[in-house]
């Protein structure tokens, strides 16, 4: 069995998409996923599968869907593949609170910066299936807008990093 991470798009996050970590314990169980277990409330659930990542991001879809009444995005990541992002960060020396990444389904195309708008002291470096966003003031008052990310969800790199270690002990 394989170790995966699978992020919720827009879970509990600015009084949107309620959805209780036990039930979403409960969803990925009913979608066949062993050993679940899920970090904060945000969507962020960890745990063993034998399927493919495709087979899981659907799964998962369909069942958040039958709860939720609509589309709730989500995007898997192998344990090695969380690890990897973490390792990939172009921003170490910036406080990972301060440095997100926006994690997406496919490859990103080579001029996927083009239509980036609001950039002030932000920073953003392609990744793999993954953008790099350093905020230097913070996220709060950020007027940065990236087209991708109505397609993917970010987490800060402590995230990645606790999600990245849970994933390692079960792999």
């Amino acid at each position: 069995m394989t170790a995966y991470v699978a992020l919720l798009r827009a879970v509990n996050v600015g009084g949107t998409g309620k959805l209780p970590m036990t039930t979403l314990v409960e969803l990925c169980e009913a979608a066949g996923l062993d050993q679940v277990q899920t970090y904060i409330a945000s969507g962020n659930v960890v745990f063993r599968s034998d399927s493919t990542e495709q087979n899981i991001r659907s799964a998962l879809e369909n069942q958040l869907r039958a709860y939720a009444g609509k589309a709730v995005g989500v995007v898997v990541r192998t344990a090695s593949e969380i690890a990897d992002a973490l390792a990939r960060n172009p921003f170490k020396d910036a406080p990972s609170n301060r440095v997100m990444a926006l994690f997406v389904d496919a490859p990103l195309p080579a001029d996927a910066l083009d239509g980036v708008t609001g950039i002030k002291d932000e920073q953003v470096r392609l990744g793999t299936r993954e953008l790099f966003v350093f905020y230097p003031s913070g996220m709060a008052a950020t007027r940065l807008r990236v087209p991708g990310e109505k397609h993917g969800t970010a987490r800060n790199m402590n995230t990645v990093a606790k999600l990245a270690d849970m994933a390692a002990a079960l792999a």
